[in-house]
């Protein structure tokens, strides 16, 4: 069973840690953590309006801070799931060589199949990207737990 997950996103400030927070409500056991393919905002909190969506729904990405993502992590988690085809390619440009951690879409484990979870700090839509992640992650759950 996968117990260590990261999510990444771009910048890690809206949808990986808005993906991280809902996994660690789900899911408390696992280990969880999120990062971004740029270091833009390494060290910075999540973008508050999307702190503010998470909040409403009672996720608190408060604590979080963006980190970048670096060839290491598929050395210390069992599953990395991206947010979009350009945060995959980046990560796998970083693959080492025979390491074979799985780098997925988290849309993979929704069920219209999106083919990205759209960012918010363009799109302004926190609620609608909140809502795919949710849907996504529940399908990550039942994935997870073979349900």
């Amino acid at each position: 069973m996968t117990t260590t997950i990261l999510f990444v996103c771009l910048g890690n400030i809206c949808r990986s840690p808005a993906a991280e927070a809902v996994l660690r409500h789900h899911a408390p056991d696992l280990r969880i953590d999120s990062a971004g393919t740029s270091g833009w905002h390494v060290g910075e909190p999540p973008y508050g309006p999307m702190q503010q969506a998470g909040a409403r729904r009672g996720y608190d990405l408060s604590p979080l801070r963006a980190r970048q993502f670096a060839a290491q992590d598929f050395d210390r988690f069992d599953l990395i799931l991206a947010m979009d085809a350009d945060n995959l390619r980046t990560i796998e440009a970083l693959r080492p060589a025979g390491r074979d951690t799985p780098v997925r879409l988290l849309t993979d484990y929704g069920p219209e199949r999106a083919d990205h979870v759209p960012d918010p700090y363009y799109t302004r839509d926190f609620d609608g990207t909140l809502d795919l992640i949710e849907t996504c992650v529940a399908g990550l759950c039942a994935d997870l737990t073979g349900a």
